[in-house]
């Protein structure tokens, strides 16, 4: 618990380098990649970025490097950079790690949020309710990053490794994944009613049942990621892709 959980607010991790011209250019591509402004498999290049962003051409080729670094593009021999087209196996890959980290962040964010913290937690995911509503059977994106339930737990665990590695290193090839690949109908309302389940146990302060929500929570999506991926090619549900059985 924090000395004063009152007033110990977790700030956003801010990685070095990031309020330079490389930096603001890297978090405008980084942006228009997860919006789908720049598509997936579009060719990145360097003098019309450069161009389009009024900067030279050596924070360009920085930022599509860290771009890289982030699985958000990849370099395609005798073809250059491109937007990066992430595969199911690949979300699902990253929602087994996503099981652990968060669950951990959770169990962390029930110890060390302040009251104001979870307060804004608690009108986040309330807020969300609209969303819901207004498209119950549609995707449950948090498109925008202060809008993201997971983000925010992430940043209220009191852990800055985590923290970076989930909202730095995680958090914006997540958000690619999600758009290319997360429409289950009926999924989001469901998602939203766990929000809300592991937010009142962390409310309560009861790290240990928000550690098994989050992680049930985040198995759920990937089960019925993949049971809708088994329909899509007539795979056999409850299985792996690649024959392994689902945790």
């Amino acid at each position: 618990m924090p000395d004063d959980p009152e007033t110990t607010d977790h700030a956003d991790p801010a990685p070095a380098g990031r309020s330079g011209v490389g930096g603001k250019l890297y978090d405008a591509l980084t942006s228009a990649i997860v919006t789908g402004e720049i598509a997936p498999g579009e060719k990145l290049s360097e003098p019309v970025i450069a161009r389009r962003y009024g900067v030279s051409r050596a924070p360009v080729r920085e930022a599509i490097r860290r771009l890289q670094e982030r699985g958000l593009v990849s370099y395609v021999t005798n073809q250059g950079a491109r937007v990066a087209q992430p595969s199911a196996a690949e979300f699902l890959a990253l929602l087994d790690v996503r099981e652990a980290t968060e669950g951990m962040a959770a169990r962390l964010a029930a110890e060390s949020m302040s009251e104001a913290e979870i307060a804004a937690l608690e009108a986040l995911v309330q807020g969300h309710r609209g969303e819901i509503e207004r498209n119950p059977a549609g995707a449950y994106l948090q498109d925008e990053p202060e809008a993201d339930f997971h983000r925010q737990i992430a940043k209220g665990s009191g852990n800055p490794i985590l923290a970076e590695l989930l909202c730095e290193q995680f958090y914006p090839r997540l958000r690619l994944c999600r758009r290319l690949h997360s429409t289950v109908p009926g999924r989001g309302r469901e998602a939203w009613q766990e929000h809300l389940r592991i937010t009142e146990a962390i409310s309560h302060r009861d790290g240990e049942l928000a550690e098994i929500l989050m992680r049930r929570h985040i198995r759920a999506a990937r089960t019925a990621l993949q049971a809708a991926l088994a329909v899509a090619d007539g795979a056999t549900p409850g299985k792996r892709r690649g024959g392994s059985s689902v945790r």
